[in-house]
């Protein structure tokens, strides 16, 4: 009796140390221990050898961007870069008021100030830079140049597109996206001329005005400057031709006017124009 005792006790020890062993492989493998020391594991139903265990990737956190969505534009064109691209860049530039200089295919001080004044009113990143969005957004916006635009001989502003408020009656119809004023008859536009306007501590108004002032040999009692040919639409702001714009073009600014650079442009249009005639000033 004592000797089945001990055999029962033996038995029962060996099952729990089998057990325990089982356990602690598949803890530490994954899976259950070999029955054979050497032998391939198959995977169920096949009768083959199943692929070893392999690590598997960390997913990356919850809100982590992706390497796309951080990632820069390719800057294309930059201070220092010279090429016939540049030389593109800077005619395209021109076509919408952007560039007064001579296309030069060098980029410059003036580009880089030119660029920045474009990539500021689209709301894109002012780096002064011609990274791709930039670059396909002045694509989109402008016309391939003409070999004279190339030279500087000439340039091609594209027609701006008339706010409907222009489509009717007399009107000075202003675009700010194309910086140009049409003189606007029942739908038909008269005359074209470039415009520049106010800065952003003193912008130009938009909306819908009529003039209800003319002075033909205007001197502003606040800034004690000249402004011929002024035509006047909301408080103090006019339409009139400026000196500084046609020295400096777009390196400066008005007070809040819309100027005027050609003055024998403004000396017609201000014969044209009567009091109660619209002007529009949209983007």
């Amino acid at each position: 009796m004592l000797r089945n005792i001990v055999i029962r006790r033996s038995l029962a020890a060996a099952a729990v140390l089998a057990v325990t062993a089982g356990c602690t492989a598949q803890a530490a493998t994954g899976r259950p221990a070999d029955s054979k020391a050497g032998s391939t594991a198959t995977a169920p139903g096949t009768g083959t050898p199943s692929a070893p265990d392999q690590a598997t990737p960390s997913a990356k956190p919850s809100g982590t961007p992706s390497e796309s969505a951080t990632s820069k534009p390719e800057v294309l064109m930059a201070s220092g870069t010279k090429s016939e691209q540049v030389r593109e860049l800077q005619a395209r530039l021109a076509q919408i008021g952007w560039f007064d200089d001579t296309p030069t295919g060098t980029y410059g001080p003036v580009t880089v100030a030119s660029v920045k004044g474009f990539q500021g009113k689209r709301g894109l990143p002012t780096t002064g830079d011609t990274d791709t969005v930039t670059w396909q957004r002045l694509l989109g916006m402008t016309k391939k140049p003409t070999r004279d635009e190339l030279a500087g001989k000439t340039v091609n502003k594209p027609a701006a597109k008339l706010d409907p408020r222009c489509m009717t009656g007399r009107v000075m119809c202003v675009s700010k996206t194309t910086r140009t004023l049409s003189w606007v008859i029942d739908g038909k536009v008269r005359s074209t001329m470039d415009v520049r306007f106010g800065s952003q501590y003193t912008p130009t108004r938009e909306g819908s005005f009529s003039v209800f002032q003319k002075s033909r040999d205007h001197v502003s009692t606040l800034y004690h400057t000249s402004m011929p040919y002024a035509m006047f639409f909301s408080g103090g702001q006019a339409v009139h031709y400026s000196a500084d714009f046609a020295a400096r073009g777009y390196n400066g600014a008005s007070h809040g006017c819309v100027n005027v650079r050609d003055k024998g442009a403004i000396s017609a249009l201000f014969a044209q124009v009567h009091n109660g005639d619209k002007v529009v000033i949209y983007w």
